[in-house]
């Protein structure tokens, strides 16, 4: 059982900054931040769990068979992700290119000490709580006194996994992939490298996301491993008996000037190739969604609407459907994963292709962070727009990527790559 307590800070941005810094001491740390983006699936402004007390960590083989024990054992809170790759445990898929990063195919952890902050309140629960310990951490988290930080990295230079020349020779390969039939979208990344180079992983996420400021900012810390999430997309929501898969298709760039980013906005809605590329995408999510709703029960709630956030313009679309109170909620997610965005149609012909033409395994990158509660609901975002980071191993990576259709133009895909490039960029290299 968790020891509760409802807590109303002074000032809720000094606290919710503070927590996070006061949250650097632990092995394990998830924090996600809406950045006040609401709508009606929101959930929690923002979510801090911190030290684990049990955790699992596996390979893709048994993957989603072991967090549906794992999250059936526990009936707690856990947090964690789901890797790329278990796409193999899946299908007859493989990952064999090279990965710099070395992340676990799966990992997820029952956390200690959990805060839910929403509105002016924070709900905090602890398990196994010693004597009056939520009272002393939130004395040293209102008190917190951050230590001088160096905001300097080391040797950091960013490279392409793949050049310029071998991108549109690939893009190429996959648009003579569509055009034989062999699929109709497929999501096509590279990766963003610095070697021998170390960053401040916190400092650097906080600049993530005040260039981004998205709805789904994930820091995860796990020993040595981190990501730095500024993503803007949600790819699966359970609450009670609805789930919920937001695609986004279809990026325009912002522009300071209102009249011209109204025009780029509008553009985008009218974008005939960006429409289509969502809509295939909002069929495969039906598909999959069908897999575990009650008949009849999928739905398009919406379709290809245009947000805007700091930095682009997206399209997102939301598919709903309900399921039965007998279906696990790890199954819902399992077939599901990887996410349709991250893949293309049909799914398992593109991702086989998407393995051939890549040169850099995505391991996190496109797989998904979030939780799961003790009722059976969850939350998980796309791990997309976030910078990976292997402290011991000095390895910096970012990818970024597109959806290819028949009608995608090689020049214009690169573009949009170099578009959502930028904000991790600029937050690496200030």
């Amino acid at each position: 059982m968790r020891t509760q307590r409802i807590y109303s800070p002074k000032d809720l941005e000094t606290f919710k900054q503070n927590v996070l810094l006061w949250a650097q001491q632990f092995t394990d740390v998830v924090w996600l931040d809406s950045n006040q983006h609401k709508d009606e699936y929101s959930r929690y402004d923002a979510v801090l769990a911190v030290e684990a007390f049990t955790s699992i960590t596996t390979d893709y083989d048994e993957g989603f068979s072991r967090l549906k024990e794992y999250q059936s054992t526990t009936e707690d809170w856990i947090f964690g992700y789901l890797t790329y790759d278990l796409k193999n445990g899946k299908e007859p898929l493989k990952s064999q290119n090279f990965d710099g990063l070395g992340f676990p195919d799966l990992y997820f952890f029952q956390p200690q000490k959990l805060f839910l902050i929403q509105g002016d309140q924070v709900e905090i629960q602890y398990l196994k709580m010693v004597d009056d310990e939520i009272e002393q951490d939130l004395l040293a988290i209102e008190n917190f006194i951050a230590p001088e930080i160096s905001k300097s990295k080391t040797g950091l230079k960013i490279k392409l996994r793949t050049s310029k020349e071998a991108y549109f020779e690939k893009l190429n390969d996959m648009l003579a992939h569509i055009h034989r039939g062999d699929i109709y979208e497929a999501n096509f990344c590279q990766e963003f490298y610095a070697e021998n180079s170390s960053i401040n992983p916190l400092e650097t996420f906080k600049t993530l996301n005040s260039i981004s400021k998205p709805p789904f900012a994930t820091f995860f810390k796990h020993f040595d491993r981190y990501v730095l999430s500024a993503s803007p997309e949600r790819y699966i929501q359970k609450t009670r008996h609805t789930v919920i898969s937001q695609p986004i298709k279809g990026t325009a760039k912002r522009a300071l000037d209102s009249e011209y980013d109204a025009k780029l906005k509008q553009d985008l809605v009218e974008d005939v190739k960006e429409r289509s590329e969502n809509i295939m995408i909002v069929d495969l999510v039906r598909n999959d969604l069908s897999h575990t709703a009650l008949k009849g029960s999928v739905e398009v709630k919406e379709l290809c609407k245009v947000y805007s956030f700091l930095q682009v313009h997206q399209m997102i679309s939301t598919v709903a459907s309900t399921v039965s109170p007998e279906t696990h909620p790890a199954d819902i997610i399992a077939s599901t994963f990887p996410m349709g965005s991250m893949t293309g149609v049909p799914k398992i012909s593109a991702m086989s292709i998407i393995e051939d033409l890549e040169d850099a395994k995505r391991g996190l990158y496109s797989g998904a962070i979030g939780y799961f509660t003790p009722q059976g609901d969850f939350d998980f975002n796309v791990v997309i727009r976030s910078i990976l980071y292997n402290a011991s191993e000095n390895y910096v990576s970012f990818s970024v990527g597109g959806a290819i259709t028949a009608k995608s133009d090689p020049l214009k895909e690169y573009e949009e790559c170099l578009t959502k490039a930028k904000a991790m960029r600029e937050a690496l290299e200030k």
